[in-house]
């Protein structure tokens, strides 16, 4: 994966609240964001369409785009979009996917972008990656971070609960990741950066240690403001590294071979937690265990759909998703049979739980 566009730079804008949305168009007023109102508003076709209208009235000229699917394709045809005429920035509105259209397409073009994001569903909110399929298969691309990052809880609690509920499987996949970079750095020599792993990681534990879930308010805005400073820790060090391990090795992977299995953030937790197994790390394995229980999360490849053999071969296939990456996959480097007996060795500790 090429480096990402480094920046150390924050937002010059995070609102995480109820009625965020309503301050939008003062925000996009912003001499640094917009000088007369002229911005590009993409939206998806969820609630993204509701709030454009919202906000229309605040705007001098605002010209709305509806994106459909995270496709690089999409994103190309928006680029074309916005070179019609002159614009101040680009305006995403919606979940995940819309927003990668949108931060790649803004890139493309050097306009600002904000975020303004409707599901919490990973931390592509304030990322500086967009994931968009290119001929069936998911890739990932380095762009801008958003210039400003605003979270709406009333819009979070209209969506999905699922797909809110598998951003804190992304943001418990940091801890994971985490460890797979120390480990190339005893094992490689790969540099660390300090500044990003304590964002990441602060994110992670916060989220990991809170007694709440979706239905309260102090909960919701520490997933957010997690997935906030996973995006943060990547645009710091120039690198996903921070919040991509084994654990997204085995999301890609599963991506790539059983298409439609389940979401990002759903499989980032599960790849997360067996790969903590594989390390033997059992005390963060029941840490992990537990939230992902608590909150509703898949810990087993059934729960996602797949049966025994196919995690097995998506494990197997990990590390070809991320070539130039070391992780605990590449590290232990196990055959098909081991890898299945790792797997029945977990499962049997997820039961002890359980029981």
């Amino acid at each position: 994966m090429p480096l990402l566009a480094r920046s150390v730079l924050t937002p010059l804008h995070i609102d995480v609240r109820r009625g965020a949305v309503a301050d939008l168009g003062a925000i996009l007023a912003d001499g640094r964001i917009s000088a007369g109102g002229d911005v590009a508003v993409v939206v998806g076709p969820g609630q993204g369409a509701q709030i454009a209208e919202l906000i229309r009235p605040s705007l001098r000229s605002a010209d709305v785009f509806t994106v459909a699917g995270a496709t690089l394709d999409a994103a190309d045809d928006l680029g074309g979009k916005l070179r019609a005429r002159s614009y101040d920035a680009v305006v995403g509105i919606g979940g995940g996917k819309t927003i990668d259209v949108a931060k790649y397409a803004a890139t493309r073009r050097g306009l600002p972008m904000v975020s303004v994001a409707t599901s919490l569903a990973n931390d592509g909110i304030a990322s500086p990656v967009a994931s968009l399929i290119t001929d069936g298969i998911k890739g990932s691309y380095g762009v801008h971070i958003p210039i400003a990052v605003i979270v709406d809880l009333d819009f979070v609690d209209s969506g999905p609960d699922r797909h809110n509920r598998a951003g804190i499987g992304d943001v418990i996949s940091n801890i994971s990741a985490l460890a797979d970079w120390e480990l190339a750095r005893r094992v490689r020599g790969e540099p660390v950066d300090g500044l990003a792993a304590s964002l990441a990681r602060a994110g992670a534990e916060a989220v990991l240690n809170h007694p709440g879930d979706m239905t309260d308010d102090a909960f919701v805005t520490v997933l957010a403001e997690a997935l906030i400073s996973s995006g943060l820790a990547m645009a710091v060090c120039g690198t996903s590294r921070p919040s991509s391990g084994g654990c997204h090795e085995i999301m890609h992977a599963v991506d790539a071979l059983f298409p439609g299995t389940a979401s990002h953030g759903e499989l980032a937790g599960l790849g997360a937690l067996f790969c903590t197994w594989l390390r033997g790390d059992l005390r963060r394995f029941g840490e992990m265990s537990a939230c992902l229980s608590r909150h509703g999360l898949p810990r087993l490849p059934a729960e996602v759909g797949l049966t025994d053999d196919q995690f097995v071969e998506a494990v197997q296939f990990a590390p070809r998703t991320r070539p130039d990456r070391y992780t605990i996959l590449e590290h232990l480097a196990l055959s098909p049979t081991e890898t299945r007996e790792r797997l029945a060795d977990y499962a049997g500790a997820i039961r002890d739980q359980l029981g």
